[in-house]
């Protein structure tokens, strides 16, 4: 028998980024790969996640990659970093995503993905800034909700948990989870392949190998790695997110805000329903 195969698309919280073991990412797709199995059964796991990655990225690059390796099991979990880009778009994203899980699906592949919490409220950052930023990640979790749920995938819930407020549970960034947080990640995974006896292997431990990160340690990491990787984003998102600001700050004063929330979901709607549309108009005539 050939080992089962597990595949990890993504950015970088699939690379492992807030994970660290010796010079290299581990991370939650990594922990999981461990428990898919008995100990005598081999699993293959191959991890095409990239920091950075896009949606885009996703369908373009690591999905034929994938599709080339045969997974029995793919995870795809995306939509941070389109969020976070002044071309952001829910019905590109939402199209993608599509064309993603149903290329799996249709090599019989076991599908995971999950809702995200919003990188404002995780950065803590003012509310002008933050709802935004929220808005755009509660229409990728809607969009990701209604497409597993079509495409049959597994899964999980992680936007709106407990354990979100934990700061051991984060890395020094607030926007990774430090290895409890991946081993959290992990751990949740398993149970849902589990229950439909998908995952046959003993569950990843909850109990981290390494210290959290010291304070210090955090701020070096912040001054150095850190400033690098916040400065790529703020140059492409900052303009698009300070016009964003005074748009919410316009229709907060006339009490409008409302109307932002309307757009927003009317704008998923009406993306879910292009798919929806397109896919009926796809399928053989019956008669």
């Amino acid at each position: 028998m050939r080992p089962l195969r597990f595949v990890a698309l993504g950015d970088s919280l699939t690379e492992g980024m807030g994970d660290p073991v010796g010079d290299a990412w581990r991370g939650w797709a990594a922990l999981l790969a461990q428990g898919l199995a008995p100990a005598d059964a081999p699993v293959e796991f191959t991890n095409l996640a990239v920091s950075g990655a896009q949606t885009r990225d996703v369908l373009e690059r690591q999905t034929p990659a994938a599709l080339a390796l045969e997974p029995d099991i793919v995870s795809v979990v995306i939509g941070v970093n389109d969020t976070l880009r002044c071309t952001f778009d829910i019905h590109s994203v939402a199209e993608r995503l599509d064309k993603v899980y149903a290329a799996f699906r249709a090599q019989d592949a076991v599908v995971m993905t999950a809702c995200l919490p919003d990188p404002g409220s995780m950065l803590g950052l003012p509310g002008a800034l933050a709802r935004p930023l929220a808005r755009r990640q509660r229409a990728v979790n809607t969009v990701v909700h209604a497409l597993s749920e079509r495409h049959g995938a597994m899964h999980l819930h992680a936007a709106e948990e407990e354990w979100l407020t934990d700061r051991a549970m984060w890395s020094a960034d607030r926007l990774h989870p430090g290895e409890q947080g991946h081993r959290q990640l992990a751990l949740r995974f398993h149970a849902l392949l589990a229950e439909q006896d998908i995952a046959r292997g003993t569950a990843p431990s909850a109990e981290p190998e390494f210290p959290v990160p010291t304070r210090s340690a955090s701020l070096w990491w912040l001054a150095t790695a850190g400033t690098g990787w916040v400065a790529r984003r703020c140059t492409d998102l900052l303009p698009q997110l300070l016009t964003l600001a005074a748009a919410e700050l316009r229709h907060r004063a006339r009490g409008t805000s409302a109307r932002l929330d309307l757009s927003a979901s009317h704008a998923v709607s009406s993306a879910l329903a292009a798919l929806a549309a397109l896919s009926v108009a796809e399928q053989p005539d019956a008669a």
